[in-house]
């Protein structure tokens, strides 16, 4: 009742009220138990339901029991051996953790033999657990140029490429923050990860569009999906500012930029990644209901 409050007193624009009404209905318009796991929610089919497990503070089997009742087909960044638990609930790991850190990856090339080694163990066991999609990070700068930087994680993804082809798993490059919540972190805009894109050359590798971090560097969301949707591969969300619920107290309006996903026919897995203030499965729930355009 005092978020119903909250938007009928707040959420004043004309464009702003498909969002609140969305979000007035979601606490009544769901059974009562849907987080007990039964009866699955059947969604619109026109966006892809994922969530990241390490925002929400549960095991991997109470995510998955719960988001699958939601209507929720997948979970991000598990680590292998989560990555059957999901099957258990009808679900898939949309996608896997792999092995390179934020802060250092794919943009040493010392690290490059490595990372191509255990992507031919990883990459084979993705594919036979049916995961699409396996996470490398460029890693911070720490003094490196960017031009330098796109080259040599260039080099590596080239790599690694064949092997990713072979299993029919796609390799996401995570777009974040360097202004707030990863300081130096080399892979934080569009354009230049649009590049890295372009020269690596291949289907199989993609950026991981994050709403919320490119929302703090760049703004602008809806223009630069529609303008780059051919180099994205997979969306995450939060709320900005402060990383929390993606409701009508923050300024991202997920209602249209979801619209924007379902016309532009986009594919790929939107995971929620947002830090909840209250009840985890409660704000899972309304977000989820917010994008399911």
């Amino acid at each position: 009742m005092q978020r119903r409050a909250f938007l009928a007193s707040s959420v004043t624009a004309a464009a702003s009220i498909p969002l609140a009404a969305k979000l007035a209905g979601a606490a009544s318009t769901l059974p009562q138990d849907t987080l007990a796991g039964t009866p699955s929610i059947k969604r619109k089919g026109n966006i892809k339901h994922s969530v990241s497990a390490w925002c929400f503070n549960m095991s991997v089997d109470d995510l998955c029991k719960n988001a699958s009742a939601m209507g929720i087909t997948g979970v991000d960044l598990l680590s292998e051996k989560d990555w059957e638990t999901p099957k258990k609930y009808g679900m898939i790991c949309a996608l896997a953790n792999g092995p390179t850190t934020i802060s250092d990856g794919m943009n040493r090339v010392e690290n490059h033999d490595r990372v191509v080694k255990e992507c031919e163990r990883m990459l084979a066991l993705a594919a036979k657990a049916g995961v699409p999609n396996l996470m490398l990070f460029s890693g911070n700068r720490k003094g490196m140029t960017d031009s330098e930087g796109l080259k040599n994680c260039a080099i590596g993804l080239k790599r690694v490429m064949p092997i990713a082809q072979k299993h029919g798993v796609t390799i996401l490059m995570e777009l974040l923050n360097s202004r707030v919540d990863h300081h130096d972190y080399m892979c934080d805009r569009t354009p230049w990860g649009v590049e890295l894109v372009k020269q690596v050359g291949s289907d199989n590798f993609r950026m991981l569009y994050d709403i919320y971090h490119m929302q703090i560097m760049e703004g602008d969301v809806i223009r630069t999906i529609r303008d780059n949707q051919q180099y994205i591969g997979h969306y995450h969300t939060a709320g900005n500012p402060g990383r929390n619920e993606i409701d009508a107290t923050q300024e991202l309006n997920y209602l249209a930029i979801c619209e924007t996903l379902k016309a532009i026919e986009f594919k790929g897995f939107l995971a929620q990644e947002f830090m909840p203030r209250r009840d985890p499965m409660t704000s899972l729930r309304e977000a989820i209901d917010i994008c399911d355009v």
